[in-house]
């Protein structure tokens, strides 16, 4: 009767552990995502101009308007202030070391809850055998199926519980995208799991993107797809006409 419980309660128990890395995930300033929609924007553009739906007189007057917001600097996060060439040292750069303790505060807020579930499964039913795969599997899966469980004779299909628990860990991202949405933080959680506290924030915060650069490289990359731009609708009366037999 415990094992069937554990084995039905260890699922939502996962899952409920990761639900404070999803809601605790740190919210992208509304000036931050203006400037990445606003590249977006162009590139879309761009992938578009050889086959592109868009009429010529409204695609030339869009490219217009975000080659001109690139070099005036209308889509700046900080606009109208000047831009050092020199990334800004993460140690003195306030908004860095924010960039980073908000990684770490991230990964502990995940890290926390499953560290406590974890310890908790392994205090109350270390040895508990939960299930068995109904197909046969090599002795390599022994350690891995097995955790907490020392006795070599056993079948190797026998799952326990503290190796119940890592599975569930690693094999709910699929349910998380579903229920959480595809891009959401609790879905990377096994991957940020095995990852260094300041991997997801070192070279982020350290090496921010100059989004001044990019906007004026894009700016050259409007004015090169100017001269690819085909629209989609050209000539479609005679493609129409020709397709039905009625224009030869």
């Amino acid at each position: 009767m415990t094992s069937s419980w554990l084995t039905l309660s260890g699922p939502p128990d996962t899952g409920l552990g990761a639900l404070p890395n999803h809601t605790g995930h740190d919210i992208v300033p509304r000036a931050a995502v203006r400037e990445q929609r606003a590249l977006a924007r162009s590139q879309i553009l761009r992938a578009t101009s050889g086959n592109s739906p868009i009429p010529p007189v409204f695609y030339h007057s869009i490219s217009r308007h975000l080659s001109d917001a690139y070099e005036s600097g209308t889509y700046l996060k900080d606009a109208g202030s000047e831009t050092s060439s020199a990334p800004p040292n993460p140690l003195t750069d306030p908004a860095a070391m924010d960039g980073m303790m908000a990684g770490m505060k991230t990964q502990m807020v995940m890290m926390v809850p499953q560290m406590v579930i974890m310890g908790w499964i392994n205090f109350f039913f270390q040895g508990f055998v939960l299930i068995k795969l109904p197909f046969p599997l090599t002795l390599g899966f022994k350690s891995m199926l097995q955790r907490g469980i020392e006795t070599p004779d056993m079948d190797v299909r026998w799952v326990s519980s503290l190796s119940w628990y890592f599975l569930n860990f690693f094999g709910l991202n699929g349910l998380y995208r579903i229920l959480l949405g595809g891009d959401n933080a609790a879905a990377d959680q096994s991957q940020m799991m095995m990852a260094s506290p300041f991997a997801g924030a070192g070279p982020q915060a350290g090496q921010p993107q100059d989004y001044n650069k990019l906007f004026k490289a894009e700016k050259d990359n409007l004015a090169f797809a100017e001269g690819l731009y085909k629209w989609v609708g050209d000539g479609v009366e005679d493609r129409l006409l020709r397709k039905y037999g009625k224009l030869s």
